[in-house]
């Protein structure tokens, strides 16, 4: 019997007079992989940081395998973590140095042997030796994603983790996100506007506009809902509506 890996009651998260989210309410079950779909500023990145505890709810409750981000965020980033097409590490160092610094931060047993199997996992480890800030966007990208992985997290949030990936490259971190799932249970909360990668991953989606949850469910059953020929089409026309 699977568990409740994420409960989102009523969540909502003001700026001033701006709503970025809007009596938000969700579940994401164990070793599910959702994916969060809107166009940009539907409230998808704040809701992330809102379950990473990063930002404060301004009302409702966040619930992550039982735990509160509130009173326990430093249990629940010890079983999660983060990675995003859009973030940036320290640029001075190599590769490696950062993901020995990030293995530390995690307490990982035998670091070098993981960082050299998720690098050659996601074929950069010839770039181990490589000043980061020399990396090109899709070599960042991938960087990021070896350092998500490191703890080998229960859950997962990736915030357009193919972003700046080559077709093959982003077919393969797909390819490998899946594996993790089936050999370890890894739940996946996903942001992406690429609609064939959120097809091929996705048990299910939520689609937001203006901080609100406007459908969700499997992406075919949605696709044939809403009469539409795909997910791109689908997305066009609620972002359009």
């Amino acid at each position: 019997m699977q568990d409740v890996a994420i409960e989102v009651k009523d969540l909502r998260k003001e700026f001033g007079k701006v709503v970025a989210v809007d009596q938000v309410s969700f579940t994401v079950m164990e070793s599910e992989i959702v994916g969060f779909l809107g166009a940009n500023g539907a409230g998808k990145t704040t809701l992330i940081h809102l379950l990473l505890g990063l930002l404060t709810p301004s009302s409702g409750s966040i619930r992550i395998f039982g735990l509160s981000p509130a009173s326990s965020r430093r249990e629940i980033l010890s079983f999660s973590n983060f990675a995003s097409g859009y973030t940036s590490l320290p640029s001075n160092l190599t590769v490696k140095e950062n993901l020995l610094v990030f293995s530390r931060l995690y307490q990982v047993k035998n670091p070098e042997k993981k960082i050299l199997s998720l690098l050659n996992q996601l074929e950069i480890a010839h770039l181990q030796n490589k000043i980061t800030g020399f990396l090109s966007a899709g070599e960042l990208t991938r960087t990021c994603l070896c350092k998500a992985l490191l703890n080998e997290p229960r859950l997962l949030f990736l915030d357009e983790p193919t972003a700046g990936l080559d077709p093959s490259i982003a077919d393969k971190v797909c390819e490998l996100l899946l594996n993790l799932r089936r050999e370890t249970g890894l739940t996946i909360v996903y942001t992406s506007h690429n609609m064939r990668d959120v097809e091929r991953l996705c048990d299910r989606i939520i689609f937001m506009k203006s901080g609100k949850i406007i459908t969700q469910g499997i992406p075919l059953e949605i696709v044939r809902q809403f009469k539409q020929k795909s997910l791109e089409e689908l997305f066009i026309q609620l972002v359009r509506k």
